[in-house]
């Protein structure tokens, strides 16, 4: 099982089909593609996939049953918010390894709904989030906050740097990487890309703004 069906659309367990059509409908107005445009249609199309399946299976009796019977032996003794996480966290770490970053992703993101603190969580969203091109403000905005959550973590430092460099921010990524290389000194990663980015200095404007590093951007 990817993810609970009944977060996606927002109903109680006991939801009666009616209740799950009335707010799948409302929810397919509100998140149709058709009102994105750009890098954010592709998210949208898929989100919208997901809706449709959860609706497809909530009122199918059979697949409601089974999906029933695999969220009870996922919360089974995991009833407090950071162990479901963690439940999430242990999922979305396979299919990463196994490249399937899509559900990777989705596990992800509810690990870090279900507990919005752990760092950890957020690194690897912004991780399998910058598998898709069209996905890296997300991922931006996923590792930012691993790194609010843990500002003196170098690895979060040194991701930060080559996603902000990726995305084209080259101040903020030039920031953490030079943050990243105070507590990680030797690592060539990091002198590389620094190396890279001096080097490219004066193309972009982007440096002229302020900013901190612990400040959401």
């Amino acid at each position: 099982m990817r993810i609970n069906y009944y977060e996606v659309l927002g109903v109680e367990r006991g939801a009666s089909d009616s209740e799950i059509r009335d707010k799948f409908r409302k929810l397919a107005r509100e998140r149709h593609p058709d009102r994105y445009r750009g890098t954010e249609k592709a998210e949208a199309e898929r989100k919208f996939q997901t809706l449709t399946e959860a609706m497809n299976v909530l009122t199918d009796p059979a697949r409601r049953k089974n999906h029933d019977a695999e969220l009870s032996s996922l919360s089974r003794g995991q009833s407090e918010p950071g162990q479901l996480s963690k439940v999430y966290m242990s999922k979305g770490i396979k299919a990463y390894r196994d490249s399937d970053f899509d559900t990777a992703r989705e596990n992800f993101d509810m690990a870090v709904k279900h507990n919005p603190k752990d760092a950890k969580a957020f690194h690897y969203l912004a991780l399998a989030s910058a598998k898709t091109p069209s996905l890296m403000r997300q991922a931006v905005q996923a590792i930012e906050t691993a790194v609010q959550l843990e500002p003196y973590n170098p690895v979060f430092l040194k991701d930060a740097g080559l996603l902000c460099k990726r995305a084209g921010l080259t101040a903020k990524a030039e920031r953490y990487l030079d943050e990243a290389l105070k507590w990680d000194k030797d690592n060539v990663e990091i002198q590389g890309a620094l190396a890279e980015l001096r080097q490219g200095r004066g193309e972009s404007k982007e440096g002229s703004r302020g900013f901190s590093l612990f400040k959401k951007g």
